[in-house]
């Protein structure tokens, strides 16, 4: 029988140092695409895969993000003695119910498989989903909704998979195509960050993830290794020894928030799309194109 998967985990620890001096006071996951955070889209993604519990990752300077995720009863009184009902409905709706947020320190930045593992008391021995929140995807249905009927219909490992161009592939952990799985395919092997001629694919890991728990004992024995850094892909890599990992290649546009020109990307993909601004934002965009002398 296939466990459900309750708990999705956020590493938010990063130093955000490419956005710099903006992430100096404020965590890069509390950037906003039009006016929601970062963090807050990865939440909402989870939410609409049937999360109900989120742990979150973090590191020093990061409060706010617990902040964000609490109830604030001196700006929600003041929305309601103003009249402000909408704002105030968007703030409840948006806000998890008490007890199903957790938050643990990362305190040393030792990479993503650390991250992880600083999680593994709070997820305990179930199933979870890992979600980087610097991955925005831009999808309907969510990204990990796709993955959850991948999950659903063979349990095990699930990983979102895109393809990339063959000089990209350098950057990323790459997976190596097995079988047909329905609407997925079984990974038939994991490479982090190889050569284009030593890549087993085009097709590179994407930031969702659906982990079993005894990735915790292999991520415990794992040795340091791109970067110096603890990497899951390495801990992947042994656990597909004893498990199944499918691959998902989902439907939707990926933005790499990490960096600046996807976030900007991002807020022009996500403010085109408004109904309350998105017709006046796109006379506004053709005017700045057209003052910095067209495309």
């Amino acid at each position: 029988m296939v466990k459900k998967i309750n708990k999705a985990v956020f590493p938010v620890a990063g130093l955000g140092t490419r956005f710099l001096p903006a992430t100096k006071a404020v965590p890069k996951e509390m950037l906003t695409i039009v006016d929601r955070p970062v963090v807050q889209l990865a939440v909402d993604e989870a939410r609409e895969a049937g999360i109900e519990h989120f742990v979150f990752v973090t590191g020093r300077n990061k409060a706010v993000i617990e902040d964000h995720f609490d109830k604030q009863y001196e700006l929600e009184e003041t929305l309601r003695s103003r009249g402000k009902l909408e704002e105030l409905r968007l703030l409840e709706s948006d806000r998890p119910s008490a007890g199903q947020t957790s938050f643990t320190r990362q305190q040393e930045p030792l990479g993503l498989g650390h991250a992880v593992w600083c999680a593994r008391e709070l997820v305990g021995n179930e199933p979870f989903a890992l979600m980087l929140p610097d991955v925005l995807i831009h999808a309907s249905p969510g990204c990990l909704k796709q993955m959850m009927q991948t999950y659903d219909s063979h349990g095990g490992n699930v990983i979102a998979v895109e393809q990339v161009a063959p000089e990209e592939i350098h950057r990323y952990g790459v997976v190596g195509i097995g079988k047909p799985a329905g609407d997925a395919f079984e990974i038939s092997g994991m490479v982090e960050k190889p050569s284009p001629e030593d890549a087993p694919s085009n097709k590179i890991i994407t930031g969702r993830y659906i982990l079993q728990p005894e990735i915790f004992d292999k991520i415990a024995n794992q040795n340091p290794g791109s970067g110096g850094e603890i990497q899951i892909t390495d801990a992947m890599i042994q656990l597909a020894e004893d498990q199944p990992f499918y691959g998902v290649e989902f439907e939707g546009t990926t933005y790499d928030c990490g960096n600046k020109i996807g976030f900007l990307s991002a807020n022009v993909a996500y403010g085109l799309e408004r109904e309350d601004i998105g017709p006046q934002f796109k006379q506004a965009l053709k005017q700045i194109i057209a003052e910095a002398g067209g495309l």
